[in-house]
């Protein structure tokens, strides 16, 4: 059938027959490439029917209960496609996502894909967060919500960041000038009041692809309500979007002209993480982004 262990494959055709209501019996596993936080594979049923799989440790079934509302949140905006949860639990000790399979890996319509993501940012809600804390790669993400978002970012983004880094032998020098920052950012939205958009959250080009017929598709997201800036400037740091999809978006629904110094401040977050999660040359950058956020902010460091 495969490589995978016999308890593996129990596992996965328990989890399958439990959510899909006696499916047909499993074909064959195939392992899937692309992450580096979960074993992931497809499952193909004797009926045809193929499944996305995510298995972790027990410890981990929180993590995929929150990916799977974040899904439902993106789904019930009818905009961007985002897959589908089947459904999550734990067995044998090992957590499990189940989730549609999608062939992706077209040549893709960006410019949908700009225009679809403008409308899910239309979707808002009163506060920023979200109900339910999440993960940012490996790292927690908590969205305890907030009336105000400048608030929200200096405790529950920049905050939490700097303090894991801190712990994470992050230098001193770079962890002070980041306090100053965080007690700075309301110089960066003295005329700007952003919405509370619905966001991935992580939208890197690696979590979002193509169908064969050039529909868009997200996944792996970190849901939360915030600036919709941010998602715009995590597409720019890794590159991979093209210019289609941010002219679609900008005639959608054109940015803020304080976007080109915010977009820094918003990818300092993920830069952050990289260095808890990865350590090296990500400390310098993040020590570059702030000097060039405060210089911004307050003329000098």
């Amino acid at each position: 059938m495969n490589g995978y262990p016999k308890q593996t494959n129990n596992l996965i055709e328990s989890a399958l027959q439990q959510h899909l209501g006696g499916a047909a019996g499993l074909r064959c596993i195939q392992p899937v490439g692309g992450g580096c936080i979960n074993e992931a594979c497809m499952a193909e049923l004797g009926d045809g029917s193929r499944w996305f799989i995510k298995l972790n440790q027990a410890s981990q079934l929180e993590m995929f209960a929150a990916e799977a509302d974040g899904l439902h949140a993106i789904r019930a905006s009818n905009t961007l496609y985002a897959l589908e949860p089947v459904g999550y639990g734990v067995l044998d000790n090992k957590a499990y996502l189940i989730l549609e399979y999608l062939d992706l890996g077209g040549n893709g319509n960006p410019q949908l894909a700009g225009e679809q993501l403008a409308a899910m940012h239309r979707c808002t809600a009163e506060r920023y967060g979200w109900f339910r804390d999440n993960t940012i790669g490996a790292t927690h993400q908590p969205n305890r919500q907030h009336d105000g978002w400048v608030e929200f970012w200096r405790q529950e983004r920049l905050g939490f960041q700097l303090e894991l880094a801190k712990r994470n032998g992050y230098p001193g020098k770079a962890y002070e000038q980041g306090l100053r920052l965080k007690e700075r950012l309301g110089g960066f939205f003295t005329d700007y009041q952003p919405q509370a958009s619905l966001l991935h959250g992580d939208l890197w080009g690696g979590n979002m692809a193509y169908t064969s017929d050039g529909k868009p598709v997200i996944f792996d997201p970190a849901v939360y309500y915030g600036d919709r800036e941010a998602d715009l400037a995590m597409t720019e740091l890794f590159g991979g979007f093209g210019g289609d999809f941010y002219s679609a978006y900008q005639t959608s629904w054109l940015l803020d002209k304080g976007y080109s110094v915010r977009k820094t401040l918003y990818n300092l977050y993920h830069i952050l993480n990289h260095f808890n999660l990865f350590g090296g040359g990500y400390g310098m950058q993040a020590a570059r982004m702030t000097e060039k956020l405060l210089a911004e902010v307050c003329g000098g460091v």
